[in-house]
């Protein structure tokens, strides 16, 4: 192309597949202005139109706005430096549709209402430090007051969630849920009426020995009795019972009898609360860890096993 040759409207459009009505537009804009003009009035442009055209048609398939390809095409500003900052603008824009489409998914799965719905979104876009406002407050609504001998400062902080900057839809998603039900009355009390029997035991037991809390005693005993397919009211699970009572006895350094039973009863009820489970496997969710182990039917088989033999 000579740098003298000129170009009417119509021959920059099968030039660049652009109509010309968009060439007269962005001439208009003062984007891709003309050279000179025809001896009827028509415009006329110069060699350099067409890459300009094409560079402006690639911007703005890409997102780019006007003022910012003028700036780019009169050396006001780099490409790069356009380019570096609409890539964050996007960042931010699918952070946005990932943290809606989180919401819609949660609604559609879930059948909320508009009440709900409207709660669901507020929480998707909430900042990092409102998120840690937020679930600060529930962590110490469940562990305030308590004793940190129990290790409760390391327990707030494994299960406080952690949304990356630049999270997977079912990290929103989760986060949502989890916001949730950690402001559910019902959830913190049990919470913390589980964290106030961990402080006992810790306040009762022989710290020396003490390294696994109940559940963790009764997964030991209870899962091979389990995979074993026993019955837990049948004779076949005396020993069980039997070998996680002598253990939890000698723990605490208190007899092995009906009272213990009820107390460790009590106890594993608290911690078989399903809400328990489905907080944990979200916070695995929001924070990128390997899904829990589930307790449950552990729990499930012993807690049979206990009211079976009261």
């Amino acid at each position: 192309m000579h740098g003298d040759t000129l170009y009417s409207i119509g021959d920059l459009a099968r030039r660049t597949g652009l109509t010309v009505k968009a060439i007269r537009f962005y001439s208009d804009s003062g984007i891709v202005p003309p050279t000179d003009r025809g001896p009827a009035g028509h415009r006329l442009y110069g060699g350099d139109a067409v890459a300009r055209l094409d560079l402006v048609r690639t911007l703005r398939d890409l997102g780019v706005g006007l003022p910012a390809i003028r700036r780019v095409l009169n050396r006001e500003i780099s490409l790069p430096e356009v380019a570096a900052a609409h890539a964050d603008a996007l960042a931010v824009q699918i952070r946005t549709l990932r943290q809606r489409r989180a919401v819609l998914t949660a609604v559609a799965r879930r059948g909320a209402d508009s009440e709900e719905t409207d709660l669901m979104h507020k929480l998707a876009r909430l900042s990092e430090d409102e998120r840690r406002r937020l679930i600060g407050e529930f962590l110490d609504a469940v562990f305030g007051g308590l004793e940190d001998g129990a290790g409760f400062a390391g327990i707030s902080r494994s299960m406080t969630p952690e949304l990356p900057d630049d999270p997977e839809t079912e990290q929103v998603e989760a986060w949502v849920e989890l916001a949730e039900l950690s402001q559910d009355p019902d959830f913190r009390a049990s919470v913390r009426h589980l964290a106030e029997h961990h402080a006992a035991e810790r306040a009762q037991g022989d710290t020396r020995m003490l390294r696994r809390d109940s559940a963790a005693m009764v997964r030991d005993h209870v899962a091979p009795a389990l995979a074993a397919g026993i019955d837990p009211v049948s004779r076949r699970a005396d020993p069980v019972v039997a070998a996680v009572t002598a253990e939890y006895a000698r723990v605490f350094g208190c007899p092995d009898d009906a009272g213990l039973r009820r107390n460790l009863l009590a106890r594993l009820e608290s911690a078989n609360d399903p809400r328990r489970e489905v907080y944990l496997r979200l916070l695995a969710v929001v924070n990128g860890w390997p899904a829990p182990e589930s307790l449950t039917p552990v729990l499930d088989w012993f807690i049979r096993a206990l009211r079976a033999r009261e």
